[in-house]
Formats: structure tokens, sequence, C-alpha cells
């Protein structure tokens, strides 16, 4: 049994005592003090962990005044802030182990667009992606290109001058930034912009904290004109934080926002922006040249940036490599075709853009023309990705580079520590000639890929972060990394900002390091915004934290049983990329997250929360891979103990962890779409039934673990169940007692006339033996599954219909539980004996060598996921429909397709089989018919999650975010689903019946005789 686990460490006295006047003083924001959302907010994408003391999640710009007035009261001196945007920081940029800010939360709103004054106002919380979604219909966009740009927050964007592709044609974030608008400590607000010199006297002349900082900065700007020219790189990235060289603009107008732009929080608190944009380049292609050679790929750069194009884009084989086996490789696959004799080691994207496609198509051209003569090189060809949505496509792959690289197997995985060196760029090839030198004298692997126009690498060296002895080479290699980037005249940040890594900062500023204090002096005298980073205040004895002082992931991971460590990969591996942060609404990736904005309730939060549970159980002595007995004996002889742990309840770790668990809907869109395969739904299920043999399960786990045994018996007399479900006293006694809502009704379709009119016998091992071969090759085995076969039984007839009308003789596999609702809750034991017994008699089916099809997508991808994880089990191929039409269905002749549908697939099955999703397409293709897969996120159902009382608010906030206005579209043909949740979701939220595409097909096929 599990142990309770009391809250680990309670915030500090000073804090609580801060958080309670934050509250007292009218901050109206969410104030969290519990062990789940500060262990979620203790890691980003870096290697360390900070556990903060609290967070507070401010409303408004007004709330943030609030907070910092209250800090900077002689009571709270001992308080320390430190801004978070995404989080998905390589330095430990936002890591605290004060109060975390989160800026992300409620300012998130775009406040003005200006399309003719080409401009924008933004809240710091606002997403690239989202702003330049908002952008799009204008021609117009935010131009500084990160990898992340799905979860990557303007302000974390500013906070470390971030950049990215493309940063030589349109430089950094600090470039576009017209005005910010801060709040410092004390919360006098700090409105910052480009001045001339009648505007800056008037700033130098107020006698508050902000004329403060201006006249310290214009004193450094004045005194110290010759020695900043002569320190600071000539770089394209420059410098990432108090950039004093950028003060006076070229125009000769004072800008603080040089010094603001990258400076993390240790400043001020940066809570809107007004940002320039620039306009959409209407046409681009992207020239994907492969090398036989990593450096070759380096070297060359040098002479493609000749030809002026937008970017140059390196990756290495291994993230390329890594790429193939990962959701995003299906829709690029294309453009790096494999030649077997010579491997491909490095890949160059050259990006050419414009207004005028002949121009550009020229450029390219001239371009292609220099690939072909030039034999500097050994290059193995290239392709071209033409318009925007091709290059999109591609630089999707770019992209996932960042999380793909944690997706290695084993233990030792590269690690983010010394990853955003800059040096000028024609000096790359020889750094990171030295640069591997120097990783392969330490014996170490390591993935690379950046941007070579820029001179920016990314080099990650593989440690396992949990052997002391590997962890201590982050020290050495370090140094030595930061003395070989200073020989070259480069950078240790090129461009994801300093965090723990402020460390090298005094080397590198010399004798302009104590300017830098003395901004953070004017600014924050008692060192409490984000200290430790960038700078300490002028005269404080305080220190710069150190790279190997602070708390790393690895120390805490080594806590746990190596045995439980691996037990729990897909869970403990999460590095903390974020990509499950994605705002984009249309895309599936975690809706829970979406939905609710905390957290906790996201695929990173759900795996940093059993991370630690795991760990704090084995600290308590419990080994959680031991077996344990299950079955009706076992049930009752601990119910009077697990009866007695829920009715005393308590302080128990297990209970946040819980509820973060409980707000998942299992529908393995993190298990595809993470580069780093983290399976929510696979660890919850473990979770929960640890969980459950020390704590009551509520009946409702067992009315959704039983249904598919029941729902035959109840089919016999389906108005026996449909009547009671339609009283509204049931219906409030089943939500009141069980929690559950909305219960569906089964169906009371005539499915044996329809078995009688297409002949539709149950298969047997017995009659299929008697099939002769010919028969066998024009059959299926249809696979039941209780949704669609007792509460969508027309939709279930349809198919068969379908495949007899194609020629098929079609058998029905005796029904037999699936399984799914009983992994979903956690009913582990159970759903093994339901799995091993299913498989054994498909398998008897399967073995005549006639296809077997399932459905539904949800229950037939468990199959392939769930089942072949038992050890020993061995189940048969079960076919998505689409799988066996693609092969079936002959090829339509008509010479224009007809009809106009649009397929909103499953959330499981678009994430997890998505080459299995784009075969819908080619059976409407086949059949004469016009299908486009519209993009949207998920419906809010995912089985009977949405059927609970717990989750009804979320469910329906989740189908109102895309689902909603996606159906809502008159313009577009008819909606189809794949998915019966989707469709019950839909039939309830709307009162719209949606078909599934074989309904579709079937009526096509009916109409055409």
């Amino acid at each position: 049994m599990i142990a309770r686990i009391p809250t680990p460490a309670a915030p500090a006295a000073p804090y609580l005592a801060f958080l309670d006047a934050l509250r007292s003083a009218g901050f109206r924001g969410e104030i969290a003090r519990d062990h789940a959302s500060r262990t979620v907010l203790a890691t980003d994408n870096s290697i360390y962990q900070r556990l903060p003391q609290s967070a507070v999640f401010p409303m408004d710009a007004e709330d943030v005044q609030v907070l910092a007035r209250v800090a900077a009261e002689p009571a709270h001196r001992s308080v320390r802030l430190t801004p978070r945007g995404g989080g998905t920081g390589t330095n430990g940029q936002s890591l605290t182990d004060g109060v975390v800010v989160d800026l992300s939360r409620h300012l998130n709103r775009i406040l003005e667009i200006d399309p003719a004054g080409r401009w924008v106002r933004v809240q710091s919380g606002v997403v690239k992606d989202q702003l330049n979604a908002a952008l799009e219909p204008h021609g117009l966009f935010f131009a500084p290109e990160l990898s992340t740009s799905n979860r990557a927050t303007i302000g974390g964007m500013i906070n470390t001058d971030a950049s990215g592709q493309g940063s030589c044609t349109y430089g950094k974030t600090r470039d576009h930034v017209l005005e910010l608008d801060s709040v410092l400590l004390g919360g006098e607000r700090l409105r910052s912009a480009a001045l001339d010199d009648e505007q800056l006297a008037q700033q130098l002349a107020r006698q508050d904290r902000v004329g403060e900082l201006y006249r310290c900065a214009e004193a450094i700007q004045r005194e110290k004109a010759e020695l900043i020219e002569a320190r600071f790189p000539k770089l394209n990235r420059c410098l990432t934080g108090y950039d004093l060289a950028h003060l006076r603009e070229a125009d000769g107008r004072f800008n603080l926002n040089s010094v603001l732009c990258g400076a993390e929080g240790s400043l001020g608190l940066i809570v809107e922006a007004k940002l320039n944009v620039l306009p959409i380049p209407r046409y681009s292609v992207l020239v994907n040249v492969r090398y036989a050679s990593f450096m070759d790929a380096l070297r060359d750069a040098r002479a493609l940036l000749e030809h002026q194009p937008l970017s140059i884009e390196t990756v290495d084989s291994k993230v390329l490599l890594l790429a193939m086996q990962d959701i995003v490789w299906h829709g690029v696959a294309e453009y790096f075709p494999q030649n077997p004799d010579i491997p491909t080691l490095g890949i160059n994207l050259v990006e050419f853009s414009g207004d005028e496609p002949e121009e550009v198509d020229a450029r390219v051209a001239a371009f292609a023309q220099h690939l072909q003569h030039d034999s500097s090189v050994q290059r193995l060809g290239h392709t071209l990705a033409t318009g925007r949505a091709a290059v999109t496509r591609v630089y999707a792959m770019r992209k996932r580079a960042v999380g793909l690289l944690g997706n290695v197997e084993g233990e030792v995985r590269p690690q983010p520590f010394v990853e955003d060196t800059a040096v000028p760029p024609e000096h790359l090839a020889e750094f990171i000639a030295e640069f591997r030198a120097l990783l392969d004298g330490h014996g170490l692997a390591y993935g690379m890929f950046g941007h070579v126009d820029a001179g920016v690498l990314h080099v990650r060296p593989a440690l396992d972060m949990k052997d002391p002895a590997q962890a201590a080479m982050v020290r050495p290699i370090s140094d030595a990394v930061a003395e070989l980037t200073q020989r070259y005249g480069g950078l240790l940040w090129g461009e994801h900002g300093k965090g723990v890594r402020s460390e090298y900062a005094p080397a590198f500023f010399g004798e302009l390091y104590p300017s830098l204090q003395a901004l953070k002096h004017a600014c924050d005298p008692h060192n409490q915004l984000n200290p430790g980073k960038i700078a300490t205040p002028l005269g404080s004895d305080e220190a710069l934290l150190k790279i190997d002082e602070v708390v790393m992931r690895g120390d805490l991971d080594r806590q746990i049983d190596e045995r439980v460590w691996q037990s729990y990969g897909s869970a403990v591996h999460c590095n903390g990329n974020g990509a499950c942060y994605n705002f984009d609404p249309n895309d599936a990736m975690c809706p829970s997250w979406k939905a609710t904005r905390e957290r906790v309730q996201s695929p990173k939060g759900r795996a940093s929360l059993i991370r630690e549970w795991l760990r704090l159980q084995g600290l308590a002595g419990v080994d959680v891979l031991a077996p344990v007995a299950s079955g009706p004996l076992q049930f009752l002889r601990t119910l009077p103990e697990r009866w007695r742990n829920s009715r005393q309840g308590g302080d128990d770790f297990s209970h946040e962890v819980y509820d973060a668990m409980a707000g998942c809907l299992a529908c393995k869109s993190c298990a595809g779409q993470c580069p780093i395969k983290v399976n929510v739904p696979e660890f919850r299920s473990r979770f929960l039934e640890l969980y459950h043999r020390r704590y009551l399960r509520p009946l409702r786990d067992y009315l959704i673990g039983s249904l598919e045994f029941s729902l035959p018996l109840l089919a016999h007399l389906p108005w026996l169940y449909n009547a009671p479900m339609g009283s509204r006293l049931v219906n409030t006694l089943l939500a009141e007692r069980l929690g559950m809502v909305d219960s569906p009704t089964l169906s009371d379709f005539d499915f044996r006339a329809t078995c009688r009119r297409f002949a539709v016998q149950t298969a047997t091992p017995k009659r299929l033996a008697e099939l002769d071969e010919s028969l066998r090759a024009r059959s299926l085995i249809l696979v039941q599954d209780a949704f669609t076969r007792y509460f969508e039984t027309p939709v279930f007839a349809a198919f068969i219909e379908l495949a007899s009308r194609l020629g098929y003789r079609v058998l029905l596999a005796p029904y037999s539980a699936n399984g799914k609702p009983l992994h979903v809750q956690g009913f582990l034991g159970a759903f093994a004996r339901t799995a091993r017994r299913n498989a054994r008699r498909l398998q008897a089916l399967a073995n005549f060598g006639i296809p077997l099809v399932g459905l539904d997508p949800a229950m037939t991808l468990v199959y392939r996921q769930e089942y072949a994880k038992l050890d020993g089990l061995d189940c048969p191929a079960v076919l998505l429909p689409q799988e066996w039409l693609a092969e079936v269905l002959p090829s339509s002749d008509a010479e224009a397709l007809s009809g106009s549908y649009r397929l909103l697939a499953h959330c499981t099955e678009k994430t997890n089989a998505t080459a299995a999703t784009a075969l819908w397409g080619q059976v409407f293709r086949q059949a004469g018919l016009q299908l486009a897969t519209q993009a949207t996120g998920c419906c809010g159902m995912s089985g009977t999650y949405g059927h609970e009382a717990r989750n009804l608010e979320t469910s329906r906030a989740i189908f109102a975010q895309s689902w909603e206005p996606a159906l809502a579209r008159e313009d577009a043909g008819e909606a189809l689903a794949t998915g019966y949740s989707c469709r019950s979701q839909t039939q309830r939220l709307r009162q719209q019946r949606l078909r599934h595409p074989i309904e579709a097909l079937l009526e096509h096929h009916r109409a055409r005789g």
C-alpha cells in the first residue's frame, strides 16, 4: 500500500506573512501555496530544479502593482519575486526559491492592433503564435521566430530578448519593441520608449525610482561610451539583457528598452508592450540541402550566405534521425529522400522569400545553379518546398528539434547547459570543430542544430544527470566552452538568456560589470527581483548563482529507485520542453491545459507530479512496483482500511496528484505529440490503481469500468434502461450520488434486421474453417465495440451495409469487452485479464487470414497500444475502417470529385495514428468524393470524461474552444466525425447529429446504385 505523504515543505513563515499581506492589500488573482503547483513550477527546460515558496497569478497590471508595493515594504524585503511566462527556458531564467509571478494565466489579451501603423499592443502573457494568428488577416506578423512559438509568451520573449530563425533579416525581439510598460519594485509604472533629448531631460528630473534608473543609465552611456564600444562584441545577436551598447540608437534617441529587454525580470515586471509588426512575405521557397557530413553543412553555410537568403538553418544527423521517428515526419519525408549508399548526416534549410514569386524563383534558380556547379563541399542533393504551407511543414520539423533531442533511448540524454553560443558566422565552422573536439575528449555524444547565418548553434552534450560523476562534468565543460566562446569573439548566451549561467557575466563584461550592478541597484537595491541572475546590486554582498550549486533535477532524480525510474520512463523523462503548453485551440495537444490554464493540468505538470510522488514514496520506504494480490477476496480484505483512510482524509500529497490525474481526458494526444512521448494516460492509470489501494474508489469508477460488461445485458431490454435515463429524478440522483451527467441512451435500431438482410453471421473458428480460400478473400471480421454497437447501432450497421455492397461478406467477432474503460479508470488487473481473454479470441479468428476491422478509433487503437504493452500478449492487428477501405475500395472513374465534406478527426486517432487518419482523404477520392481534414482540437468528451459531473464545466469549455466555432461555419461542407465520443458531445451540446464518414460513403454508394 502507498504511504500517506504529508506536504513535504510548507512555505516559509516570511512568505506566508507576505501572501497574507498581499491578499489584505487587495490582490485579486490566485495565490498558490500547494505543493503540487510549486512542484510543477520548479522546473523549466533546463537541468535545474528550484522549489518556489508559492506562486501568484495577477489578474491585471494593477494586481502586479499591488504585488510590487507589498514586496517593497520593509517587513517583506526577504521576499523574492520572479516573473514567469511560458516556462520553457533552458537556463533556469524563471526558476526561483521565492515567489513565481505567473503572468501568462490572465495577462494574455491582445489590446490593440493598428494595421496602418503596423504596431500592436499586447499584455505580456500573449503567446507569439496567438499574436500572429490575430495579425494574419491583416497580412502582418511579429517577426522574431522561435522553436517554441506556440507556447512562448511575448513577456518571456522580451525578458530573454529572444530570437531564432531569420534573425539576420528580422533581428531580435528588442528590435521590434516600441514601448514597454513595466512595474518597478514599489509599484511605480515605467513606460519606456525611445526619447529625444527634451523627453530624456524630463525623465532625468523625476524624483522617484524611474528617474533614478534614467539617471543611472544615462550616466553609464555618457561616461562609458568608449569602453562599451570596445567591449561589446559585434554580433548579430549582440547581448541579451543590460545591453549598454544600444542605449543610444542610431538616430541619437535614448532608449532604456535596450537594458530592459533580456533583463529576465531582474529590473522590473513587464506587463504590456507595444510592438512593431511586419508584412508577411507573400511567397516563400525553402531549399533543403543534404550533406554527407555535418561539418560540410557548416562550412557550406558561409558560401551560401552570399546569396542573401532570409535564413539558413542547420540540423545534424542525430536530430534528423529522431525526426524520422516522430509524428512530424509524415508531412516532410518527401523533402528528404534517403540514399541507401550515402546517409544524410547534415542538412541546411535555406529560405528565400519576397512579395513577387518571379523574383524569388529567379533567386532560387540562381542558387540551385550554384549548388549544381560548386564543388567546394560534397552535397547529396536538394529539394524545394514551395509556398508558405510547405515551408511551414518543414520548419515544424526543425522547431521540434529542441524536444526531439530529449527523446533518445537510455538514461544518457542531451542536456541544455552550453547550448546557445554565438560567434561571428565566419568563424563558426572552426569554433564548432574545437567545440566537438572538447566534447569528444570527454567521450560524450551530442546533438546539434541552429542558425548558422547568425553564428548560433545549439549543442547539447549527452549526460545521465542522475549519475553524480556525469553531473559533475557540467562545470569543466561549461568553463571550457565559456573560454572557447570568448576566444572566438563570441557569447556564451546567444539567444536564450543567461539565467543560472549568469555566473559568467562578470568575465564577459569585465570593467563594465559594475555598471550592470549600478542599474540593478537603481531598480532593486535589496535584490528581490529574480536574484542571482545577470547582476547583483552594487555594494551588495550577495553573489550570482553558481551553475553547479543550484539544485539540479538529477540531484532529486537519483533518489528514485532505478527500477521505478525505468518502469515509469514515460513520465520521468519529461525534459520540460513545454510542447504540451501549445496555445492553439485547433491543435489536439492537452485539452485540459487549454481549458483550465492550470499547469498542473498539463502533461508536463502531471509528469512533474508523478516524478515527485514516486520520489517521496520511495523515501517513505514504499516499493510501488511490489506485486499486490488482487481480486474479490483482496478487495474485501482491504475494504475496512481503505474506508478508514478515506474517512480520515488529512494532508496527503497523493490527493493533489489525484486531482491532477482526474482532470486528464486520457485522449493520448500527449503520447502522440510530445517529442519525449510523455504518456499521461499510461502512468495516470498506474497511479489510480496505487492510489485506490489506500483510498476508496467512488462508485462512479465501478460503473464506468463495468460498462462494457453490462451493456450487452441491458441491450436486450433497451426501454428498461432508457426510460429511467429520461427521468429528471434519475438524472438528478445520478449526478448527486454517482457524479454522472447526460448519460446516453441505448439505440433501439433493429440490428437483427440488418444481419438478416446482409447474411451477417458470427465468426467462429469452426465457421471460418468451412470457408474456402476465395470466400475468405472476400470476407472481413467486424470487431464490435460497446459504444458504436449499442449506443450508435445505425452507424455500426452502416459499415456492414457498405462492406456488403462492396462485395464482401461481413462476419461479426463475438462481442467481448475491449477493456479500455477499465484501463482509463486504473483497474489494471481487471484490464489485463480482459485483454488477454479478448486477444486469445481475436487471435483464434485472425489465424484464418481474414482481416479484422474495428469501427471506433479510440477502442480499436487499444489493440495496438495498451494491449501491446502487456507481457506475453499476442494480439492480432485490428484495422481501422479507412485502413481496410483504402485497400479494397476501387478507384472512382469520375473526372471530378463530387460532394463537399470535412473531417473532424478523433484526437487519439489523429495524434497516434497520423498516417491512418490521412487515409480518409484517399478513401473519399477513391469513391469520387471530396474530403478536407479540418484542424480541430479536442471535443471535450473523450470516452466518459464529459459525462462525469466533476468535469462538466471543463468539458464544455474544451468544446467551445475549437469544435463549437468549427461546426458553426456555414461556408464549409458537411462535418463528419470518426469518434463516437465526438459525435456524442456534439449531439449533447449542439443538438446536432454528425455523421460518420462511413455513412457518407454509404449514401454515395446507394446513390450510384
